[in-house]
């Protein structure tokens, strides 16, 4: 695994001359010159990456997974994924771009502070954004945009232009996943079923006390997806993340256990995994306004 820290390593790794600006850049995928060392060797690119790839002939491999790219996916990666580049198939065109710029950039900037918010940046390679032809222009225009002015004369202006065209192309991201979400309304609202049925089976109180608290990440794994793209699809189908299933599929096996049994409160939260009795009635009383006692006194048959 070779560790790329600098946009200039980048561009001496895929032969691709001198970079124009030391934080941010944009990579023709057609024009790269990789040595035959690097092919279907894992790069850790320690910065933030958004690829456009709009053909299957040239492989790319991000994170763990192998994605046969449609035409107009787009992908979003965080610093410390991992990227592999595949031989070229013969008179392969790849047709697609990288447009990569380090954490340094945008640091102490408003998008810095936003960035949590795009959470896409740590979805799956599977989970691309599928773009409209309109999209991709919209896209592709900004992307120009940040292009034009990262390679021209630098001046005071520079850096905040450059960071503004990034926060646009980013919320236009945010809006078309969006819209990704709601023409696939049918697969998510299965999806959201095969989701209940799985927290179900791993959220009873025979499991919890076997093998502790689900995590978001294994209900994830159960699903094939990745952690925040669980997440935002049950949020834009239910209005509700996955760590917000879990609470009440445990606040729902607490209640059971408090109106139906007679176990004092420290067993019931060590059933239900917590290491603390006080922890667990935090969260309960968090959760319905009342302690595990009183809601225990009042609803006792």
């Amino acid at each position: 695994m070779i560790t790329v820290d600098s946009i200039s390593l980048l561009h001496e790794l895929l032969g691709y001359g001198k970079p124009k600006h030391p934080l941010i850049t944009l990579i023709d995928l057609d024009n790269i010159k990789l040595s035959d060392n690097y092919y279907n060797v894992p790069f850790m690119l320690n910065y933030y990456m958004i690829s456009l790839k709009n053909n299957p002939d040239c492989e790319l491999r991000y994170g763990r997974k192998y994605f046969d790219f449609h035409e107009g996916s787009l992908i979003f990666t965080a610093p410390g994924q991992m990227l592999t580049i595949g031989e070229q198939r013969e008179n392969g065109k790849t047709n697609g771009w990288m447009l990569c710029f380090h954490e340094d950039l945008i640091r102490g900037t408003t998008l810095w502070n936003k960035m949590s918010e795009y959470s896409f940046f740590e979805y799956e390679a599977n989970e691309a954004l599928q773009l409209s032809d309109l999209e991709k222009n919209t896209i592709e225009s900004i992307v120009e945009n940040i292009q034009t002015e990262y390679s021209g004369n630098i001046d005071i202006y520079s850096k905040e232009l450059i960071v503004s065209n990034l926060e646009v192309l980013l919320n236009y991201a945010k809006r078309y996943y969006g819209r990704q979400f709601l023409t696939r309304t049918v697969v998510c609202k299965e999806s959201v079923e095969n989701f209940k049925k799985i927290l179900k089976k791993q959220c009873s109180k025979e499991t919890i006390e076997q093998n502790g608290m689900p995590s978001v990440k294994n209900l994830a794994a159960a699903m094939g997806y990745s952690p925040n793209y669980l997440s935002d699809m049950l949020k834009k189908e239910t209005g509700k993340t996955t760590q917000e299933y879990i609470k009440l599929q445990v606040l729902d096996i607490a209640q059971e256990l408090l109106i139906k049994t007679k176990e004092p409160i420290y067993q019931i939260a060590g059933k239900l995994g917590f290491e603390q009795p006080s922890s667990f009635t935090k969260f309960f009383k968090l959760q319905t306004g009342v302690s595990p006692l009183d809601y225990r006194k009042h609803h006792r048959l």
